[in-house]
């Protein structure tokens, strides 16, 4: 039996024998010729059958297998996954690549029923719906491999750096963050959480030993917002790195990460994202710019916008014009907001020496909007649990966070970006439900 072999592989074919394997996207059933079009996981190929049917049922006589497979060609439906061994040929003249296959036999393995619930303008709820259909698309399945690039490519820069991966727990006795936007669930005769990020578990690392660590997983926030940029699951890109000085050393591993995984994605898919995004992929130049909170809400202000509250964090509008500002002074598509004040930061984010109203922290823009927040951790257990009562908080509820640095924790810090975020901004896509395989929101849970 010929042995399967992908779209993307039959240029580099010879004449001959082939086998492939795929779904029906297109069929032309012509008089004397049927034409289909068969797309699998790689790339798209024409089929050609020259059809009995106008000869006759005598004439046909003798030739039952191939007027089977013309009748076959003919109640093909889109969709319907089929198996075809023929004779690759290679032909300039054929639009598709310049090959083509001359059906022998085909194999319908799994038809599809003739009317497809989604078409091209469907709206983004009913693709959702049908999101397996949806993910067909060349332009969706790209988005995937792209992600696959990207985080191999940050993967490879931890591997080599001598970073540790780990996965941390998803249920949790108490908060990461806050207990706003907290999941709760029943755990057998008492009450979990849903993980909002790693952060003290890969802050855990530090006193562990393991200098850097690294997770790629899931997160859950319970946001009530129907923006395009928010989830209630989302896919998280977290390190953690001991020995800093300041936060000056997390946003330039930061850096040197998206420059890799930039790199990787402009040189493996920048001429297909350019053919189905028409998006230009630029590999961001390092350093990025850097622009003190306060510092940048000025700029704004000069730019005819007021961030409605002077003790808050940039909104939405203030982020899109410091933004333009960057791209306009610095040609640049990143920004790191330093500086936060200590009021609207976490409690473990460790202040300035000479001011304790500010803190070693960062948010980071790409395009206009936040894809990360990253600081400087305080490392020192007295004034955590100092900045925890500040915060409102009870230190006995955080007793097995704060025993980490009861018995010696370097100074350390790190991040946590979001995956769908930075694939939006970089395909310039509308939503992050464009880019997430299957998106959870306040109203979705299916498929």
């Amino acid at each position: 039996m010929t042995s399967r072999v992908l779209v993307k592989n039959l240029a580099a074919l010879p004449d001959g024998p082939v086998s492939v394997s795929g779904w029906v996207e297109t069929v032309r059933d012509q008089k004397k010729v049927q034409f289909v079009i068969l797309r699998d996981e790689s790339g798209a190929v024409q089929l050609v059958n020259p059809a009995l049917r106008e000869l006759g049922e005598e004439s046909a006589e003798g030739d039952a297998a191939r007027l089977e497979t013309t009748e076959a060609i003919s109640a093909l439906a889109h969709g319907s996954f089929i198996t075809v061994t023929g004779e690759l040929k290679h032909d300039e003249r054929v639009k598709l690549g310049g090959i083509e296959i001359k059906i022998a036999g085909l194999d319908v393995v799994a038809a599809a029923n003739p009317e497809t619930p989604i078409a091209a303008d469907s709206s983004p709820d009913k693709r959702m719906d049908w999101r397996f259909l949806d993910l067909r698309q060349p332009k969706q399945s790209l988005v995937f491999r792209i992600q696959t690039t990207f985080l191999h490519a940050l993967r490879s820069y931890w591997v080599d750096n001598d970073f540790i991966e780990i996965q941390t727990p998803k249920l949790m006795a108490s908060a990461s963050e806050s207990r706003a936007e907290l999941f709760e669930v029943d755990y057998f005769e008492g009450k979990a959480y849903l993980a909002q990020s790693p952060q003290f578990f890969k802050q855990m690392a530090q006193p562990a030993g393991f200098g850097k660590v690294f997770e790629v997983g899931p997160a859950f926030r319970a946001d009530p917002s129907f923006t395009s940029r928010h989830a209630t699951e989302f896919t998280s890109v977290d390190t953690e790195i001991s020995w800093v000085d300041s936060h000056e050393d997390v946003m330039k591993l930061h850096e040197e990460l998206l420059v890799a995984g930039f790199t990787a994605v402009k040189e493996k898919h920048g001429d297909e994202i350019r053919e189905h995004f028409g998006v230009e992929v630029t590999v961001p130049t390092t350093p990025f710019p850097r622009i003190p909170l306060a510092e940048a809400k000025e700029i704004v202000a000069s730019r005819g916008y007021v961030v409605p509250r002077a003790d808050a964090d940039m909104d939405p509008e203030g982020e899109r014009q410091i933004a333009a500002y960057v791209a306009e002074e610095f040609g640049h598509e990143f920004v790191f907001l330093t500086d936060y004040a200590s009021s609207i930061r976490p409690f473990y984010h460790k202040r300035h020496d000479a001011d304790a109203g500010l803190t070693n922290s960062y948010d980071l823009l790409f395009n206009g909007v936040e894809i990360s927040t990253g600081a400087q951790r305080e490392h020192r257990v007295e004034v955590l649990e100092e900045q925890a009562r500040e915060k409102g908080m009870d230190p006995e509820e955080l007793g097995f966070y704060l025993d980490f640095f009861r018995y010696g924790v370097p100074p350390h810090g790190g991040f946590g970006m979001g995956l769908a975020r930075v694939l939006m901004l970089l395909l310039h896509e509308s939503s992050i439900r464009e880019v997430t395989y299957l998106f959870r929101g306040p109203t979705r849970l299916l498929p």
